[in-house]
Formats: structure tokens, C-alpha cells, sequence
């Protein structure tokens, strides 16, 4: 059956298809610890109406089809399962339609990267502010629900799409949403497929938010003694209302990593990274009082930086974290966790994790986007160690229910895929669990997008 799918779609689709043996299994791994496999195909689209083609013909063969940005997803969304699949690769869909600069918005393909938008942005003062670190494609940040550093102030995917088109299962183009700022119109599909990771529909062009510039940025390093030290002055910044654009928890692992790493040199304790964006008078205002509360918790001095290429490093340097402590051991692979608590349970969660860690002899750096309660744990595993494999995933079920018994989720950004399944009964409960079924049953009867992924098997 899969050799006359990709026979099929090969005479539809010419060069556009690719069974490369190194194209496929490419194809088949992201940056997540689980095994890659390869895809029986590649379809490199062009338009929307190549991806409604070969939806049409997989459909009619059986053949699963996942969709593909830049494989920088962190719990194997883009690996298939026994069924094997095509994967379509919107990396070409990659033109930006238009930008609404009196509105601040702008349609693109799903395949522009968000690097690509705020370059193209830059000249118009405008740009656009959800930042996870790797250039990913803005379709598979839709998909995934993804955030970031930015998110404290300016939000998620779900708050910054307007509206998208996307291919169904059954080959039709939904279309969903407008460019107005609020709707009340029916259900909102919209929201409904961010998030959904390529299991119910494959997103083809998104409407999006756009922010004005700010007038004045600032960034700011402070070390401190501890990491409930920090965490208590991340709390104390929420709760008092500061807009702090980006606030940042690095634990003093993960700054040995990022100094061996991109060649800094700052104090390796559990260390903020803070950024400001607003009026010079309103930056410096929030700096001032931010300044006061991390001394109030025991912080050092402020390192500060205005200065674009300063900032660039310093940032640069966070969102390289990652690929930094992998460097700390050699060859190894990486369990990232990302669970995400209410504000005011942070500092408890960081302690008991931290202690859970110590208490099992794990080797995990933690970074965190702790203005919205969101932190992660790098497991650093030997790929050919099972007890290494089983006693991180023994780590991650533990986490997942401590953010959870704290009124928290499993996942605060990198999504389900196929490695939190097993947390989302609990999370969103059984009748929850069999709604979503019901959704996916009715829009995709067949089981064809993504299958096996979000838990339900």
C-alpha cells in the first residue's frame, strides 16, 4: 500500500517528491531525545494546492501525513510512528503576502521563519515578538503553540494569530478568523488548530499581530546565591506589575555552559537575565525598581546593556543554551522538560525539582522563562544508556505531576508529541481526553495526520 501511495505520489509530483534515504530520515528527527525514523517521503510544497493533492492521494492509499518545518521540535511531533508516513515540507511556502502597517498585522505562508519576518519587518518599525530561541518556521509555531523569551510581555502563539488557512483531512481549505482584533463568531477554529500539531489540519498561511518597535531596550544580568533567590525575585516582579519584556532563569550549570559555550564571562551562580522595552523614561523606571527587588533577595550587581550588539550577544548566548549544555557532555542526548506552574508556586517547584534532581544524581541544567511561571530541566543521557533513558523518564513523570498537583501543565510550550501522551489524561481529564478524540474522529475519520501523537493513540 505505501510503495503505490509514493509510486502515486511521485507521478503527480515529480522532483517536488524526494525518497532520498537521507532526505527522509532528515526528515523524520528533531532536536527531541526520541528516536528518529525516516518517512516513506518528502513532499517539498510549493502551493497550497500541492498539499491538497497529495492529501487527496494519501488519503486514498492510507498513508499518514505529518507536516514538516525545520524539525526543531522538541518531543518528536515530526517522527512517525509503525504506520509510517509523508512528511510535507512547507520550508518553500516562505513568501510574506502582506503587512498592514496602520494595523499592525500581516499574512504569511506557513514556511516564513521568524527571523525572515522581522528582517523584512525592520525597516517598517514594526516586528514581530514571539521568540523560542530556534528559527522556526512560523507555521510549526502555530502548530505547537509555541512561546518563548518574550512571552511575559507580549504573549503566545494563541494570543498573536489573528487568523490561518489550513489544509483538512478531507482535502478542503479551512479558512478561519479575520483581521479584527476581537470576534465572537462561532467557535474559534482558529485556536482550535494552534496547538493541535499537525493531527487535525496542516496550516498553509497565518494572519499575525505585529508590535510597534520600542523606543528604548535594555537588557540586565544579575547573579544570585541561590535559585530560590532568583525565583523569588521573578515572583516578586510579576506580582508587582513590572512589564518586563524578557525574564530569564539560568541555574549556575547552565551558566558554566553558556560561558564555556559562547565565551562569556559571567558569574556562574543562578543568574536573571532581564530585558525592558518602553519610553527611555519608563525602561529606566522598571530597571531602578527591579534592581532594588533582586537586592532585596540577595542579588548582585546589575550588568547592564544597551547597546544592539551587546544585547545581541547576551541574548544570543541564552537562546544557544541548549546546544551549550550539550556541550557539557559530549556525545549525549537531551530530555527537555518545560513544565509551567502559576507564578506564585515557582520558587517551590524549582526547590523540590532541584532537590529531585540532586536526590537521583542527575546531570540536568535549568533555564526558564520564569516570568510565566515556565522552566525547563536538560536531561543529559548516554543515547546507548536505557538506565540513563529510564531514569529520565522516570524524572519527567515525577515533574509532570508536581506541576500539576500545583495547578500547573505537563507543557507550557514545547507541546505533546509523542513523549507527554501519558501526562494528558491527567491534565485534561478523561472526559476532556474523549473530546478531543471526538474532535479529531469527526475532522479526521481516517487517522491520517500525524497519528498517534497528543496522546491518543
Amino acid at each position: 500500500m505505501t510503495h503505490a501511495a509514493i509510486d502515486a505520489l511521485s507521478a503527480a509530483f515529480g522532483t517536488k517528491i524526494s525518497t532520498n534515504p537521507s532526505v527522509c530520515l532528515t526528515h523524520g528527527t528533531d532536536e527531541s531525545s526520541h528516536a528518529p525514523k525516516a518517512v516513506d517521503a518528502v513532499l517539498f510544497a510549493e502551493t497550497a494546492e500541492d498539499i491538497q493533492r497529495a492529501v487527496a492521494l494519501c488519503a486514498a492509499h492510507g498513508l499518514p501525513v505529518i507536516p514538516f518545518g525545520t524539525g526543531s521540535s522538541l518531543e518528536g511531533h515530526v517522527i512517525p510512528l509503525e504506520r509510517g508516513a509523508l512528511s510535507i515540507d512547507t520550508s518553500k511556502m516562505d513568501a510574506i503576502l502582506e503587512v498592514n502597517a496602520e494595523d499592525l498585522d500581516c499574512r504569511v505562508q506557513a514556511g516564513v521563519t521568524r527571523e525572515a519576518l522581522n528582517v523584512d519587518l525592520r525597516d517598517q518599525g514594526l516586528f514581530f515578538p514571539i521568540d523560542p530561541g530556534a528559527n522556526a518556521t512560523l507555521g510549526g509555531m502555530a502548530a505547537t503553540r509555541a512561546s518563548g523569551t518574550n512571552a511575559v510581555r507580549y504573549g503566545t502563539m494563541k494570543d498573536v494569530v489573528l487568523g490561518l488557512s489550513a489544509i483538512m483531512p478531507n482535502g478542503e481549505i479551512l479558512t478561519s478568523g479575520t483581521r479584527a482584533l476581537k470576534s465572537s463568531a462561532g467557535y474559534d477554529l482558529t485556536r482550535l488548530l494552534i496547538g493541535s500539531e499537525g493531527t487535525l489540519g496542516i496550516i498553509t498561511e497565518l494572519q499575525l499581530k505585529l508590535f510597534g518597535t520600542p523606543e528604548a531596550i535594555s537588557a540586565a544580568v544579575c547573579a544570585f546565591p541561590s535559585v530560590e533567590a532568583a525565583a523569588n525575585t521573578a515572583i516578586m516582579v510579576k506580582q508587582i506589575g513590572l512589564p518586563v519584556a524578557r525574564m530569564e532563569l539560568l541555574d549556575a550549570k547552565a551558566m558554566e555552559a553558556v560561558n564555556k559555550y559562547s565565551h562569556l564571562n559571567l558569574e556562574e551562580s543562578p543568574t536573571l537575565f532581564f530585558e525592558f522595552h518602553g519610553s527611555q523614561a519608563s525602561v529606566a523606571e522598571q530597571a531602578e525598581m527591579t534592581a532594588d527587588m533582586a537586592a532585596e533577595m540577595g542579588g548582585g550587581a546589575f550588568t547592564w546593556s544597551s547597546k544592539p550588539e551587546e544585547r545581541s550577544k547576551l541574548w544570543g548566548a541564552r537562546h544557544k543554551a541548549y546546544y551549550a549544555m550539550l556541550a557539557l557532555r559530549p556525545g549525549c542526548r537531551a530530555l527537555t522538560t518545560d513544565v509551567c506552574v502559576p507564578i506564585s508556586r515557582l520558587a517551590e517547584a524549582i526547590m523540590e525539582t532541584t532537590a529531585d534532581l540532586e536526590q537521583h544524581q542527575l546531570l540536568a541544567p535549568i533555564v526558564g522563562h520564569v516570568g510565566d511561571g515556565n522552566f525547563h530541566c536538560m536531561l543529559l543521557l548516554d543515547p546507548d544508556s536505557e538506565a540513563d533513558l529510564r531514569a529520565a523518564h522516570q524524572f519527567g513523570a515525577r515533574l509532570a505531576a508536581r506541576a500539576q498537583g500545583m495547578g500547573g501543565t505537563c507543557t507550557g510550550e514545547h507541546g505533546i508529541g509523542m513523549g507527554k501522551g501519558a501526562y494528558m489524561a491527567a491534565e485534561v481529564g478523561e472526559t476532556g481526553m474523549a473530546a478531543m478524540r471526538a474532535i479529531k474522529t469527526a475532522l479526521d475519520p481516517q487517522g491520517l495526520f500525524n497519528p498517534g501523537k497528543m496522546g491518543m493513540l
